[in-house]
Parts: structure tokens; C-alpha cells; sequence
């Protein structure tokens, strides 16, 4: 024990010195240690050129470019229907024939009211001829005044009225003829004829049944409907922000619900001008009607079936590209610059040595999962594509761990 004593007195300020100086190495390693910058792991790509088509996809259903419903333009009773569902019909083929035994009727008794009002209108000219000639020759008689200009007035005023008499029945024969022909045009709207060559897609009603004219507030009875198939289109409904993009002759895929597997080639051939109104979830959305008709559709393509179609709005080649992913919206901090307080500038981290720096870019068309680089990058540079977490957290230099992720 005395020994041990002996050695710590001996060696006293040795071990206090070397106790001390481990103690501050130790700080200083701690201090290094917390005082480290810590790094962001993060997802690069190298910028490149490549081809990038831009698509706007929208969804509608199958139409033909000819459709057309037959309706009733006057009241009747359905007597003969002469075609059948999925029927092909020329144009000028019997349809269908409504009761004409009124406009027949009425037919009868406007000629027989043309015969008549033509009778009287004989004898009417008749008793003109005779009050016209007697009229002249008491005019001759008072010129010799051998009569008075009573007698003269008398014979004139008979012959006005002989004439006016004649010219009644004249306007009554007219009106006569105007009631044959307007019974006579509703005598032929009782039978119906194919306006165009296609098929019988619809029949709707039954022999014996009444058919409706339609008013302001009741639709009337559509008798059938007829549709040329040669032509199919496909009727979408494009967004608003997307309908900017379209324009006439565009090509489009389109894709029948029904036939999943084949793929339709179309080109755009209508465009609406007016919005269609829908309500969504008390959200009012404005769509536009865009038409495609189709190139070689199946035979076997019927209308009202659900398609969707991909339209493509631009086609580049061999553009700078990079992943849509990688676009952020970064605020100002340059006093010199044109934005305002809480503007944001839109760009892209690119990988500088060890160290992410911001890079404004002029973004083109944009790509299924790839956008077009006007300016701002070029082709080699390595982009920071993600993840999502990292780029919410990214400034300018600041320390990344990079990590390549597989090519664009």
C-alpha cells in the first residue's frame, strides 16, 4: 500500500496532465462530430436529348358521322312499320306509314270545292263577258248622247260588280288549291321513306301505336333512328386548360372499351366552340366537344359504346428532356429580380461538384412522364430528379450524397 502511495506522489502531475489532455481531445472529437454538415441523399439523371410526344387524353363514345331520328310531324296511328331492327336501308326505302284516312278525306273535298268554285267561275265570266259588252255600248250611246248618264253609271256599275264577282271566285279556286296542297303535303308526311342509306339502329314503336308531335316543353315520338355506319367517329369531352392544345387534323389512338386490345387510329375533324356545363360535386367544370374520326374502324363498332382517346397535340425529336419530377418552384431571394414578394420562379437543382445549385429553366411540351428544356440546361448536366422529400429540402449549396437512378 505505501508503495502504490508512493507511485501516484511520484507520477502525480503525469496522470493529472494526460487526464486533462484526454479530456480535451475528447471535447474537441464531440465538437467535430456535431459540428459535421450532414448531407442530403438524393436521385440524379443526366440531361438528354430524346423524341417527346405531348398526349391529351380524354374519354366520350363511339357515334356515326350520320345519325338521324325519325320523328312524327303530325298525330296518328301507326298502320304498317315495313323494316326491322339492324336492317340496312337505302336512301328513298319504305319506313314505316301512319292512318291517312282524314288527310284523305280532306283531300276529296278541297278538289271537290276546286270543281265547283271552276263551275261557278264559268258562269261568272259568263255574265262579265255579257255586262262588260253592254257596259261599251251604253258608253257608245252617251257619247251620242242618246242616253242619259244615269243609264251609263247603272251599266258601269253592274259590270264592276259581274267583275268583282269573278275575280271572288278566282281567289276562293286559290284558296282552294293552297288547302289541297298543304292536305296533300300531310297526306304524304303519313309515310315515311329513308332520308340516307344505313342501318335501322333503333325502332322504337309498335304497329297500332299513336304517334306524338312534339311542342316547345314535350319532345314528340322519335319513330326510329338510322345511321350510315360507313363513317364512325368518336365524340370526347377535353378539358378546358387542354382544349387550347388541339387543333383540327391532330392524330389520335382511340380506344374502345369493348375492344381493349385494338388500337383505332383517328384524326381530329371537329372542335367545339362553347363549353359544355357539367356539375361535380357542386364544382362547375367546363368541358369542349372535340369530334376524331375514325381511319378502318372494326365492323363490328357499333355507336354508344365508351372509347377513350389520346390526342396527340405536339411531336418533337431529339430535344433536352428531364423528368417531370425534377421541376420545383423555388421564391425569390434576388433583390434585382422582376418577381415580387411571394413569387415563385420554377427550375431545377443541378448536382455542381458535391453541392445542389438552382437553375431557372423555360420548360416546351411536356411528355407522358418527361418535359421539354427550352433553356436553362444543358445536355450532360446532372439533375436532381428526387426523391420528393429531398427536393422539398434542397437549397443552394447545400451538401448532396447523389445516388444515379436508372435512365430517362
Amino acid at each position: 500500500m505505501p508503495d502504490n502511495n508512493s507511485f501516484f506522489k511520484k507520477h502525480k502531475k503525469k496522470i493529472i496532465f494526460s487526464a486533462v489532455v484526454f479530456v480535451i481531445v475528447l471535447i474537441i472529437i464531440v465538437n467535430l462530430t456535431s459540428h459535421r454538415e450532414k448531407s442530403v441523399k438524393v436521385n440524379v439523371q443526366k440531361v438528354k436529348k430524346e423524341d417527346l410526344t405531348s398526349i391529351i387524353s380524354a374519354s366520350g363514345e363511339v357515334k356515326p358521322k350520320k345519325n338521324v331520328n325519325i320523328s312524327a310531324h303530325l298525330p296518328g296511328r301507326i298502320i304498317k312499320i315495313g323494316v326491322e331492327e339492324g336492317q340496312r336501308v337505302k336512301a328513298g326505302d319504305f319506313l314505316l306509314k301512319l292512318e291517312s284516312t282524314q288527310y284523305e278525306a280532306n283531300a276529296d273535298r278541297d278538289r271537290a270545292l276546286i270543281r265547283s268554285n271552276q263551275a261557278e267561275l264559268i258562269k261568272a265570266e259568263a255574265i262579265l263577258k255579257k255586262d262588260e259588252n253592254f257596259y261599251i255600248r251604253q258608253k257608245k250611246l252617251f257619247e251620242e248622247k242618246l242616253i242619259s248618264r244615269e243609264q251609263l253609271e247603272a251599266a258601269e256599275a253592274q259590270f264592276n260588280v259581274s267583275k268583282a264577282q269573278y275575280e271572288s271566285i278566282l281567289f276562293q279556286i286559290k284558296q282552294a288549291e293552297a288547302s289541297l296542297q298543304s292536305t296533300l303535303d300531310n297526306l304524304e308526311k303519313t309515310i315515311f321513306n329513308s332520308p340516307i342509306e344505313g342501318i335501322i339502329t333503333s325502332l322504337r314503336v309498335e304497329e297500332g301505336e299513336i304517334a306524338l308531335v312534339g311542342t316547345m316543353n314535350n319532345p314528340g315520338t322519335v319513330l326510329m333512328t338510322i345511321a350510315d355506319l360507313s363513317v364512325m367517329e368518336v365524340e370526347v369531352d377535353v378539358d378546358e386548360t387542354d382544349v387550347v392544345s388541339v387543333d383540327m387534323g391532330q392524330k389520335a389512338a382511340v380506344t374502345v372499351d369493348a375492344f381493349p386490345d385494338t388500337i383505332i387510329n383517328g384524326t381530329v375533324t371537329e372542335i367545339g366552340s362553347s363549353a359544355l356545363q357539367t356539375t361535380t360535386l357542386n364544382q362547375e367544370s367546363k368541358d369542349f366537344k372535340v369530334v376524331i374520326t375514325l381511319e378502318d374502324p372494326p365492323a363490328n363498332l357499333k355507336p354508344g359504346l365508351s372509347a377513350s382517346a389520346d390526342i396527340i397535340s405536339a411531336e418533337k425529336s431529339q430535344v433536352l428532356s428531364i423528368p417531370i419530377s425534377a421541376l420545383v418552384l423555388k421564391e425569390t431571394e434576388d433583390e434585382t429580380s422582376p418577381l415580387t414578394d411571394g413569387e415563385q420562379i420554377e427550375g431545377v437543382y443541378v448536382l455542381e461538384g458535391e453541392r445542389a445549385k438552382f437553375h431557372p429553366v423555360e420548360k416546351g411540351i411536356l411528355g407522358e412522364m418527361n418535359i421539354e428544356i427550352v433553356s436553362g440546361l444543358e445536355e450532360g448536366m446532372t439533375v436532381i430528379v428526387g426523391p420528393y422529400s429531398a427536393l422539398r429540402e434542397l437549397k443552394d449549396g447545400i451538401l448532396v450524397e447523389p445516388e444515379e437512378t436508372e435512365e430517362f
